[in-house]
């Protein structure tokens, strides 16, 4: 996909060790700097994938998700961790049956039914999770002031590329995201629920991968991705997607999710307009455009940090 890599000569020795007659492996890395995956064949023509994980810290959260989703999910619906090697920070897995969902040419009724089932699988996801500590609640707040942080200086940067609405959207953003984390369910996540790591087998069954931000954090950070790039002008999907998930989003969750994909719009614009990215302009002014059609009103009680 993008750079078609070779694999590095410990890894390759690595996988031959483990894997009899294994091919060079075929790099189906994603685009983006520090993917950096490979498909290899055994000879008797079954596969796995090895990846090397861009650090520690990535590392040791996909095992982490390998192992809750080895508890939580059907053998279907997610890939089986097969080796690890952490000084060579590369894990090897399964395949799993399908092809990625983004850009799949769907029927309606077809692409209503994977979001039904990506949320439902992710329910179960969710309702494995065990209850937070004190530590993952300190650490989940000082990550959502970080965001709050973060917008406020996105803010000052593209104030006058944003019209009054889109303002006033990122100032909510500064002012009530920290007001939010009491209120809202706190579960292991997944943490990069989006199409483009959705299977979908034809058989009838989704499947997820990618582990790599698997944590504790706040369930609706789950669907931001989703809320900014695809319910505004798809709610039936979310209509699917939430019927699997087997409830509502409540009020505070429905404003979290608001906020939090304005958070991502604005710094996608702000990253756009300082590394000179006009996709990632189109893509901040794409979201913001769309969650500021929402009114922004600051919540009753809410109060400027």
């Amino acid at each position: 996909m993008a750079s078609h890599a070779p694999m590095p000569e410990d890894l390759w020795q690595w996988v031959a060790n483990r894997v009899p007659g294994a091919d060079g492996g075929a790099d189906v890395s994603w685009p983006r700097g520090n993917s950096r995956v490979w498909r290899v064949a055994s000879e008797g023509g079954d596969s796995v994938f090895v990846k090397i994980s861009p650090s520690v810290a990535a590392f040791e959260r996909e095992i982490a998700g390998y192992a809750h989703a080895a508890a939580a999910l059907q053998p279907h619906q997610a890939p089986r961790l097969l080796a690890v090697d952490l000084d060579l920070l590369a894990i090897m897995s399964s395949p799993l049956p399908g092809r990625v969902v983004r850009g799949l040419p769907l029927e309606a009724a077809e692409e209503r039914e994977v979001h039904e089932q990506a949320g439902h699988l992710l329910r179960g996801w969710h309702d494995h999770s065990q209850a937070p500590s004190a530590h993952d609640k300190q650490t989940i707040y000082a990550a959502i002031i970080a965001q709050a942080d973060e917008a406020n200086a996105c803010l000052e940067r593209t104030a006058a590329y944003l019209d009054s609405a889109q303002c006033a959207l990122v100032q909510c953003v500064v002012d009530e995201l920290p007001l939010l984390v009491d209120e809202v369910p706190i579960v292991f996540r997944h943490g990069d629920h989006a199409t483009r790591n959705w299977l979908w087998n034809p058989a009838g069954s989704v499947g997820v991968i990618d582990f790599e931000t698997a944590a504790v954090g706040i369930a609706a950070e789950e669907f931001v991705w989703l809320s900014g790039a695809v319910w505004p002008e798809r709610p039936d999907l979310k209509n699917a997607h939430l019927t699997g998930y087997g409830r509502p989003l409540s009020e505070a969750e429905e404003r979290l999710l608001l906020l939090l994909a304005a958070r991502l719009g604005v710094s996608y614009l702000s990253s756009g307009l300082t590394k000179n990215r006009p996709d990632l302009v189109a893509r901040g002014r794409y979201v913001l455009e769309r969650m500021a059609r929402q009114a922004c009103h600051p919540r009753p009680g809410s109060q400027p940090m």
